[in-house]
């Protein structure tokens, strides 16, 4: 048994390349018996592959002096392998508090934080973890449940990108059975968690009622279930390059914690493309963070997107925002807040708006050369009073437009120009001493635009803006 044990491993390990002679490899040990069987099992083999073993070790402080015990007891272990060990006890339930998600999730979280610490602080090529064939099947059925993408169908992926190297999972061709057995016959002292048999959790409940069932079917379902795995995996793979590529003409702005997308070009795409795009995004914004999301989300967004109201939002898990304003629409973990503000423009002077914003005013005694007009507005200096002001807009705000008889209101100016809804509370409104709205810049001009003739003093004034969400379309030029 143990000879086939280490075989199939074996096979498994150099099939799906997931270790390299002479790598540095993070074991990740709970003190239970997949996890130790693992950590055995790289031992026995660390000089045949030249590996150097360093241990990972959480407590959640979930079972207090027990858990406690644990981490104890998996240290000993590393120093009786003359294994170097990294523990940490971390609070989860504090952190779960803060932070407001689930018991599982924070957990989830703090483990891979620390994981992160360990990987960079020994420079580790591998995590290596002790998921196994049953846990495959768990996985693969829940998200099936709940209603997950095609790559979450696909299950726990064998080796992913983490850090500094890989996270991998060598032991997901073989059962737990399989691995209780390989304890045994190699004396391997473990650990059992009383929480893996509560029926609270979904896992749980999966793997008492439903995973017993598939065996009695098939006993190598396991086995099945990696083959269906491995097929998706592979499709998953071809079509998220595809959607790399479709997705770049479509995205305009990409940040850390922010993407914005142009909607038409989006539509073109096919929809098996179209849900990938939208996960494509969610799976770079929320990382390696543990979420909620699931089709049923993407399917909300995507009715957003398609919906006749130019205008929407939705709120996803964990402080994700996506807003819909007109042709485009903005995935944002930013929380922007309407501020007002005002202040006084210098004749010969500049004022920044936020980060992203700059209105610039300067006097000529002829007609300056002007590039952009969209962005510009030039007037007669004795045709407005001074000082001039830049603000926020408020209740009420209306303007003379250049060409028009009467005033409208700025709400509707807004709306016409189709400005998105997050945009109008900061957008920069000129004003004279009178309080008289002299230029929406990059919106709409007033009828105190400079006429074609000579005069004794112009006043320019020039917006400049990185926010691509104050570059309005060709329509609202005037």
């Amino acid at each position: 048994m143990d000879r086939m044990f280490h075989q199939k491993v074996t096979k498994f390990i150099s099939e799906y390349d997931l270790l390299k002679k002479g790598s540095t490899v993070v074991v990740g040990v709970s003190g239970g018996p997949d996890s130790l069987a693992l950590l055995h099992f790289l031992y026995t083999q660390r000089q045949a592959w030249k590996l150097r073993l360093v241990v990972a070790h959480v407590d959640h402080m979930f079972r207090g002096k027990e858990s406690e015990q644990e981490m104890y007891f998996v240290e000993e272990i590393c120093n009786r392998y003359r294994i170097p060990f990294e523990g940490k006890r971390i609070d989860v339930s504090a952190y779960q508090v803060e932070v407001g998600v689930g018991g599982q999730v924070a957990a989830r979280e703090c483990r891979y934080a620390f994981f992160h610490e360990v990987m960079h602080k020994h420079n580790a090529d591998f995590l290596a973890l002790g998921h196994h064939g049953d846990d495959q099947i768990e996985t693969i059925l829940m998200r099936l449940v709940r209603g997950s993408t095609l790559e979450g169908i696909s299950g726990m992926k064998k080796k992913r990108p983490f850090e500094t190297g890989y996270l991998i999972r060598p032991f997901l061709s073989v059962t737990k059975a399989e691995i209780y057995a390989y304890c045994e016959m190699n004396n391997v002292i473990h650990c059992e968690d009383p929480s893996n048999k509560k029926e609270v959790y979904t896992r749980n409940r999966f793997r008492k009622w439903i995973l017993p069932h598939l065996q009695e079917e098939n006993p190598a379902v396991h086995e099945r279930f990696m083959q269906f795995s491995q097929s998706l995996a592979e499709d998953d793979e071809y079509l998220r390059m595809l959607t790399v590529e479709k997705m770049s003409e479509v995205i305009i702005r990409h940040e850390r914690d922010e993407i914005a997308i142009t909607i038409l070009p989006f539509e073109s795409l096919s929809m098996p493309l179209q849900r990938r795009g939208i996960q494509l995004i969610l799976n770079y914004l929320y990382g390696n963070k543990l979420t909620d999301v699931s089709s049923i989300h993407i399917n909300q967004i995507l009715a957003l997107l398609r919906s006749s109201n130019p205008s929407g939002k939705l709120n996803l898990p964990n402080g994700l925002t996506v807003q819909r304003s007109y042709s485009t629409c903005i995935f944002t973990f930013r929380q922007k807040k309407g501020k007002e503000y005002q202040e006084i423009l210098s004749l010969e002077g500049i004022i920044h708006i936020g980060n992203d914003s700059t209105i610039l005013s300067s006097l000529h005694t002829i007609i300056p050369s002007i590039t952009n007009h969209q962005y510009s507005f030039l007037c007669d200096l004795k045709d407005i009073s001074l000082p001039l002001m830049v603000r926020s807009r408020k209740n009420g705000d209306k303007m003379t437009l250049k060409g028009m008889k009467g005033s409208k209101k700025i709400k509707d100016i807004f709306i016409d120009c189709k400005i998105p809804k997050e945009a109008r509370d900061t957008w920069p409104v000129v004003v004279d001493a009178k309080g008289t709205i002299i230029w929406l810049p990059g919106v709409k001009k007033s009828s105190f635009e400079a006429k074609e003739q000579e005069v004794e003093s112009y006043l320019l004034l020039q917006y400049f803006s990185n926010d691509t969400s104050r570059r309005t379309n060709d329509e609202a030029r005037y």
